[in-house]
C-alpha cells in the first residue's frame, strides 16, 4: 500500500492529542461501552479470551476487563504510541494482557495474533475506518476466522453518512460535545476554536469511511449471523455479528 495516510497514528503528538482531547468527548461513548458489554453478557459463556483490534489507549479492553476481570486480553495497535498508553492503563491487571504491535492494513497482522486464538470476542474502536474498503472487508474475513463458535466480532465505528446534510448535522454534534468537553478544563476556549482545530485535525485525512449497511453486508458474506448495526447516531455506529 502507498501513501498511507493512517501513517500520521504513529505520531506520539498526534495519539496524546487523541487520548487526552478526543477520545473523552465522543458522544455518546458510555452508551456504546454499554451495548457491546450487553452484546457479550447475550452470549451463553462469559468471556475468556478476547482481541481488542487497534485499541488505542485500551477504552474498550479496561470495559470488558472491568466486566469480566478473568479474562486474557490481546491489545494490537500498529502505533507504538497508543500501545504505550494501553500497556500504561491496563498492563497492571492480572493476568496481564498480551499486547502485539501489528498492523491491520497488512493480512500479516493475523500471524501473532492467532497464537492466542480462538476469541469469545473480537472488537475494535473508532480503528478499521483508517482502512481502504476493500483491506476492510478483507479484515472482517480474517476476523470471523479467529472466532470461536458464538464468538461475537463487535465494531464501535465512525461509518459514513448517507448524504452531505447529515454529515454537516453529525459534525455539529462531534464539535458541540468536544466544547463541552474543552470548556471544563479551559474555560476561555471558544466553540469557534474547538469548531476550527476540527475542521483542520491532522487526522480527518486518514478517514475512509463506509456506509453502515454496506458493512453489514460485508460481514454476512464472511459468514457472520445475527449482523446488525446494533446503535446509531448520525455516523457513530456499533455494528458487528456472531460466529455461528
Amino acid at each position: 500500500m502507498t501513501d498511507r495516510l493512517d501513517e500520521v497514528w504513529k505520531s506520539r503528538s498526534l495519539a496524546k492529542l487523541f487520548i487526552e482531547g478526543v477520545r473523552a468527548a465522543v458522544p455518546l461513548a458510555a452508551e456504546q461501552i454499554d451495548i457491546m458489554l450487553r452484546l457479550l453478557a447475550a452470549r451463553p459463556q462469559p468471556v475468556v479470551r478476547f482481541a481488542d483490534l487497534g485499541c488505542g489507549s485500551g477504552v474498550l479492553a479496561q470495559a470488558i476487563l472491568s466486566r469480566y476481570p478473568a479474562a486474557r486480553g490481546v491489545l494490537v495497535d500498529f502505533s507504538e504510541p497508543m500501545l504505550e498508553a494501553a500497556r500504561a492503563q491496563l498492563g497492571a491487571h492480572v493476568p496481564q494482557p498480551e499486547f502485539v504491535p501489528a498492523d491491520l492494513a497488512v493480512p500479516e497482522w493475523i500471524g501473532p495474533v492467532a497464537k492466542h486464538a480462538p476469541f469469545d470476542a473480537i472488537v475494535s474502536g473508532y480503528a478499521i475506518h483508517h482502512l481502504p474498503d476493500q483491506r476492510k472487508r478483507a479484515l472482517y474475513a480474517e476476523i470471523f476466522t479467529l472466532l470461536s463458535p458464538g464468538g461475537m466480532f463487535i465494531n464501535v465505528e465512525h461509518v459514513a453518512s448517507r448524504s452531505a446534510w447529515i454529515e454537516a448535522v453529525s459534525d455539529t454534534l462531534l464539535v458541540d460535545s468536544l466544547y463541552a468537553f474543552h470548556r471544563q478544563r479551559d474555560p476561555a476556549k471558544s466553540r469557534e476554536q474547538v469548531a476550527e482545530e476540527f475542521a483542520h485535525r491532522p487526522d480527518k485525512a486518514a478517514n475512509i469511511l463506509a456506509p453502515v449497511e454496506v458493512q453489514c453486508d460485508w460481514l454476512r458474506a464472511c459468514g457472520f449471523a445475527d449482523v446488525d448495526c446494533y446503535f446509531k447516531v448520525l455516523e457513530l455506529a456499533v455494528l458487528g455479528g456472531r460466529r455461528p
